[in-house]
């Protein structure tokens, strides 16, 4: 055999090789975000649940849903570690912003600012003109025939 028809196995191997080597990667991410986990914080599930990390055991981990409500939940179902700014936001609606200073606008009133109010300018009229009485009514069955609401069935 010659090189020329191995090569095709060659980058076929390597490329298995380097999607499973990220992939173990992720995972590996993963589960030291999970051991990182400290009483206190707040996660997310991989449900999409958000809690509050009260015990942490060797494969559970005991939640608080909500005040008074706790959930054991495999270390596993962990999605994500949250850090406390981004839980409080979350959960509690606390909406710090803590941004440059700049504040983009939700409305087009900035755009305006500054310019004229010209009632001068034309206006567009955006509703349906009325009929011409003195049109032939030839035009009529021509135009409606052309608009595709003709005879077929």
């Amino acid at each position: 055999m010659s090189l020329v028809t191995l090569l095709p196995f060659i980058v076929l191997i390597g490329a298995m090789f380097l999607m499973t080597r990220s992939a173990k990667k992720k995972q590996q991410a993963a589960a030291q975000m999970r051991n990182d986990m400290q009483p206190g914080t707040g996660v997310r599930t991989i449900g999409g649940m958000y809690a509050t990390v009260k015990e942490i055991q060797d494969d559970t981990v005991l939640l608080e849903v909500a005040p008074g409500v706790h959930a054991v939940y495999a270390k596993n179902a962990i999605g994500a570690v949250l850090d406390d700014a981004e839980y409080n936001r979350i959960v509690h609606g606390d909406d710090e912003l803590e941004s440059d200073g700049t504040v983009v606008p939700d409305d087009a009133s900035s755009l305006t600012d500054g310019e004229p109010a010209d009632d001068d300018v034309a206006k567009i009229d955006l509703g349906k003109k009325p009929e011409d009485v003195d049109a032939p009514k030839g035009s009529e069955a021509k135009d409606a025939k052309a608009d595709g609401e003709g005879d077929a069935k």
